[in-house]
């Protein structure tokens, strides 16, 4: 398959309760009993949307989506201003995704993850070799400092000035000078509802600006929806600022857990939010794993170029 599979809609979904007033959203798609697969969203605070179903054959694959906590479909939502976000860590989401895999009855499943999804599945899997069967990855990100002061502290700023500028600008003079995710974080939890609203479009124009090869101009669609925009930079700063909870380098040394698991990463060779280099420094940990490079792609996954290769992927591990 060369293109993405038909459109599905899912045979079965619900809400789990994972603990501290959280519910998460989750479905399941193609055959129920096809091999389990699933899907690690990208932000963090993205959501699953109807392009994941598509990667994989639905005749093969019992895929499971599912929204991560406070975003998407899941409560309470984190565009709401009194959403506490304190139990919103990656430890909780890890133990969420075992949580949906008991409830499901899946046994051992494929894990598939984008962007922050890949840091999010590598931790997991980590924590749960014996429940992976492989592990596909996509604009891949390995939770290290670098890579969140590249992206949010000025590192990749250096291609994309005007914009970097403009988000400083955002800022009130008095916090230009500090942490800018620091910054943002306070805005976005500011009793001012404008001022609320103005740091998350100013957030998610700066997110607008990177993620496709070549750069696209102005404010990405999806964020043309407030609730969306806010919860989803909620979400990020709160992540960023707490450098995901995961000691820096962890995933990396920790790679000896996954060594046995079969896997394929897919990057794009513009790819200026998760460079190449990062997909290669897991490569030298996980040897296992086949590094795929598209060569006409930046970290936008609904490249026609890397649809195809994840599919590729997905078509090549289908046997159960």
């Amino acid at each position: 398959m060369t293109g993405p599979y038909p459109e599905v809609t899912p045979y079965e979904h619900g809400m789990l309760e994972v603990g501290d007033g959280n519910r998460v959203y989750w479905e399941t798609c193609g055959n129920p009993r096809g091999k389990p697969a699933v899907v690690l969203h990208g932000g963090p605070g993205s959501g699953c949307t109807p392009w994941h179903r598509r990667l994989f054959d639905p005749s093969a694959y019992r895929v499971v989506l599912f929204d991560q906590r406070n975003c998407g479909r899941s409560t309470p939502p984190a565009s709401a201003p009194d959403t506490n976000l304190a139990s919103n860590n990656t430890a909780n989401l890890i133990a969420d995704i075992e949580l949906l895999r008991e409830y499901l009855g899946v046994e051992r499943w494929l894990v598939f993850g984008g962007s922050w999804g890949s840091t999010l599945a590598l931790a997991y899997a980590e924590s749960h070799s014996k429940r992976v069967t492989e592990i596909i990855l996509f604009g891949v990100t390995t939770g290290r400092r670098n890579e969140f002061d590249w992206l949010f502290r000025g590192g990749v700023a250096v291609l994309f000035p005007e914009n970097w500028e403009r988000l400083r600008a955002a800022v009130p003079a008095a916090l230009r000078d500090g942490d800018i995710v620091e910054a943002y974080y306070r805005l976005l939890h500011d009793p001012d509802p404008a001022i609320r609203q103005q740091a998350a479009r100013a957030w998610c124009r700066w997110e607008s600006a990177t993620p496709a090869w070549p750069p696209a101009h102005g404010l990405s669609p999806r964020f043309r929806d407030a609730a969306f925009a806010m919860a989803f930079a909620r979400i990020v700063t709160h992540y960023v600022r707490n450098d995901a909870w995961l000691e820096d380098g962890s995933l990396l040394r920790g790679a000896g857990a996954i060594a046995d698991i079969p896997g394929v990463m897919v990057n794009g060779r513009f790819d200026l939010q998760a460079p190449i280099g990062w997909a290669w420094d897991l490569k030298r940990v996980w040897p296992r794993a086949k590094l795929v490079i598209v060569d006409d792609a930046g970290h936008d996954a609904s490249n026609a170029s890397i649809t195809r290769e994840l599919i590729r992927a997905t078509d090549q591990f289908a046997i159960l």
